[in-house]
Formats: C-alpha cells, sequence, structure tokens
C-alpha cells in the first residue's frame, strides 16, 4: 500500500538517494551540484517551517517520490502564488503516485488561502509537460536559454494552474 506522509529530517538521505542522480545525470533540474543530507534536512524544515508541506510517497518502507512547494516569488504580493516540485523514483511512475502527490499538495494549498500552483520545466522534459497537462496544467510562458546545465542553455516552462477556479 502507498502511504504518504511529511518529510522528516532523518529521511535526507532517502530523499538524496532519488534527487541527487536527478541532479547529477539529468537536466530536469538546473541545479548543478548533488545536495548534501544537511542540505536537503535544512530544505525539508525550511518548507515546513513556513507551512508548506514535504510529502513522501512510500511503500513497503521505499521511498518512491515526493512533492513540495513553496512561495513562487519572494514578498508580500506573491504570498498566494506557489511553486511545486514533485519528483518519482523511475519504479514508481506510471502508478498514479504523481497524482497522489500532487492532488495532496494542490489539497493543502487550496486549504491554505494559496491560489495559483506552478511548475517550472525544463523544455525538453516531454514526460513532465504531458504529465502537468493531464492534472489540468496549462503552460503560461516559456523562458528561451533560462537554464545552464551540461555545457548548454536549456529553455524553461512555466505550467501553471488555478488552484481556485
Amino acid at each position: 500500500m502507498i502511504t504518504l506522509r511529511e518529510a522528516r529530517g532523518e529521511d535526507a538521505p532517502a530523499v538524496g538517494a532519488l534527487w541527487n542522480p536527478l541532479i547529477r545525470d539529468t537536466d530536469v533540474t538546473f541545479w548543478p551540484a548533488e545536495r548534501s543530507e544537511a542540505d536537503i534536512a535544512a530544505h525539508i524544515a525550511e518548507r515546513q517551517a513556513a507551512g508548506h508541506p514535504f510529502l513522501l510517497a512510500e511503500e513497503d518502507g521505499a521511498l518512491l517520490g515526493y512533492a513540495s512547494y513553496g512561495q513562487f516569488r519572494g514578498g508580500p504580493g506573491y504570498a498566494r502564488s506557489m511553486e511545486h516540485s514533485v519528483n518519482l523514483a523511475a519504479a514508481a511512475r506510471g502508478r498514479g503516485i504523481g497524482r497522489m502527490l500532487m492532488q495532496a499538495i494542490e489539497d493543502h494549498a487550496r486549504a491554505c488561502g494559496h491560489r495559483l500552483m506552478i511548475g517550472a520545466i525544463t523544455a525538453t522534459n516531454s514526460g513532465s509537460l504531458r504529465f502537468h497537462a493531464r492534472l489540468g496544467y496549462t503552460e503560461w510562458g516559456r523562458i528561451p536559454a533560462a537554464g545552464w546545465k551540461f555545457g548548454r542553455y536549456h529553455d524553461l516552462v512555466l505550467m501553471g494552474k488555478d488552484l481556485g477556479g
């Protein structure tokens, strides 16, 4: 059975085992270097201190994926616009786990009075673009050459959903 729960600091090694290969081996994130366990634990704590979840999907104690969100941009004018992150282990894809995680963070954001949920997706990540479209996200913008990784520029697609609609 798949369960969702809030991450804890001690989950940092498992989160890192899922996140760091994406950082190291893919352009789905423009983050340039792997994150240490201390960095991940601090990131989890920062999200939660701000009232934002960092949810884990597990099955039989194994991490299948995570999702979180934080304020899209700084300042009080953006206090109701959120940006999410969702990542799944390869073996978890196509099982509805991403949808479960996204539904949970969207429900949390709605309950907190947030209006928009935004995903910033590498333009070549067609799987993520399709995933978001299936969840009702639409393209709200495209920023050419926004990211630099692996010796080249990458376009960024902003996809969004109005949670109040």
